[in-house]
C-alpha cells in the first residue's frame, strides 16, 4: 500500500484527472484520533525544523493553492502552530498592485522566498498567474507584456511559455537548495456551498464572505480545468504537486503535516560538526564556566 504522501503526489503524470481524486477521502484515519495524531506530527516536524535551521543549507517553500473556502488559512494555522515562528515566514498573496505590475509576474514571489534554514509558506502563489488569469485572461493585459495588447494574443503559445517560466523558476530554486512542496487542497463544489452558507449564517464569519465568491463559483468548471492543466504542466519529480482531499479539514491537516514531515526527513539533515579548533574553544569555555 502506498504511503500517505505517495497517494497524493503528482510528478509527471500527464494523464491524471482531478475527478479521479476523492475530496472526502480520509484513508484509515478517524476524526476522534486526529488531534493526537496531528500533535505528534507537529512535534516531530518541530525537531526537524531545528535541524533545518542549524544546517543552514536548505530552505523549504510550501505553496498552498485552492478554491475559496477550501481551508488554506486554517490548514496553515494548525499545521504550523507548533513550529518555531523565528524559522517560518508566511506570505498571503492578494491581487497584484501597481508596483507589482512594473515587473514580471514572478518578481513579487521571488522577493518572498525563504532564507536558508527557514520555512516559507505562500498562501496562494505565482500559480495565480496560470489560474485566475486563465479564467480571466483580461487580467493579463495589466502586465503590459510586449506583443500582448489584446485578449486574442493570449493564446496557447503564451500559456505554454508561462508554464515553462514557472518550471524553470522552480528548477532554479531546487538546484540552489530550496525544497518546494505544492499543495492543492481539493474541495468539492458541494462542500464549498456548505462552507459559504456557514459564513453567511455566522456573524463572526461574515467577513470571510464576498459576493464575488459566488461569481467565481459560477466558473467552477473553468477553474478545475485551469488547475488540472497547471498541475500537469508543472509537476516534476523535484517539485511535485500533492492533491490533498479538503472536504474533511481534520484529515487535510494530517495529510499536509505528514507530507511536510516526510519531505524534511528525506533531506537527512544533521547538526553541523564544528572544526577541531572550535571544539577546543568549547571545551575551554566549559572549563571557565565550571570555575565560576
Amino acid at each position: 500500500m502506498k504511503s500517505l504522501p505517495d497517494q497524493f503526489k503528482i510528478t509527471n503524470d500527464k494523464n491524471f484527472s482531478l475527478k479521479d481524486y476523492d475530496t472526502s477521502y480520509s484513508a484509515h484515519y478517524e476524526k476522534e484520533d486526529a488531534a493526537a495524531i496531528l500533535k505528534d506530527l507537529i512535534k516531530q516536524t518541530a525537531k526537524l525544523q531545528t535541524e533545518l535551521y542549524a544546517a543552514n543549507t536548505y530552505s523549504l517553500l510550501i505553496i498552498f493553492q485552492a478554491m475559496d473556502a477550501a481551508g488554506k488559512d486554517s490548514a496553515i494555522a494548525h499545521t504550523m502552530s507548533g513550529l518555531n515562528p523565528q524559522g517560518c515566514q508566511v506570505f498571503s498573496f492578494k491581487q497584484p498592485g501597481p508596483e507589482d505590475y512594473k515587473h514580471d509576474f514572478l518578481w513579487r514571489h521571488y522577493l518572498a522566498l525563504p532564507e536558508d534554514g527557514r520555512i516559507g509558506i505562500h498562501n496562494r502563489s505565482h500559480y495565480e498567474n496560470v489560474l485566475v488569469t486563465k479564467v480571466h485572461p483580461e487580467l493579463v493585459l495589466k502586465e503590459n507584456i510586449p506583443g500582448i495588447s489584446d485578449i486574442k494574443h493570449i493564446n496557447k503559445k503564451f500559456w505554454d511559455q508561462r508554464y515553462e517560466s514557472i518550471r524553470n523558476f522552480e528548477k532554479h530554486l531546487h538546484v540552489n537548495g530550496t525544497v518546494i512542496i505544492k499543495f492543492f487542497l481539493h474541495l468539492s463544489k458541494h462542500e464549498q456551498k456548505q462552507r459559504f452558507l456557514e459564513r453567511i449564517d455566522d456573524p463572526e464569519k461574515n467577513w470571510k464572505f464576498s459576493a464575488s465568491d459566488i461569481l467565481e463559483r459560477d466558473r467552477w468548471d473553468d477553474y478545475m480545468k485551469a488547475y488540472e492543466t497547471a498541475i500537469k504542466k508543472t509537476s516534476t519529480e523535484e517539485c511535485p504537486w500533492f492533491i490533498v482531499p479538503a472536504d474533511k479539514k481534520w484529515f487535510t491537516r494530517i495529510a499536509i503535516s505528514t507530507i511536510i514531515l516526510q519531505t524534511i526527513e528525506n533531506l537527512k539533515l544533521k547538526y553541523p560538526v564544528l572544526p577541531k579548533d572550535e571544539m577546543e574553544k568549547l571545551r575551554e569555555s566549559k572549563k571557565e564556566l565550571e570555575k565560576e
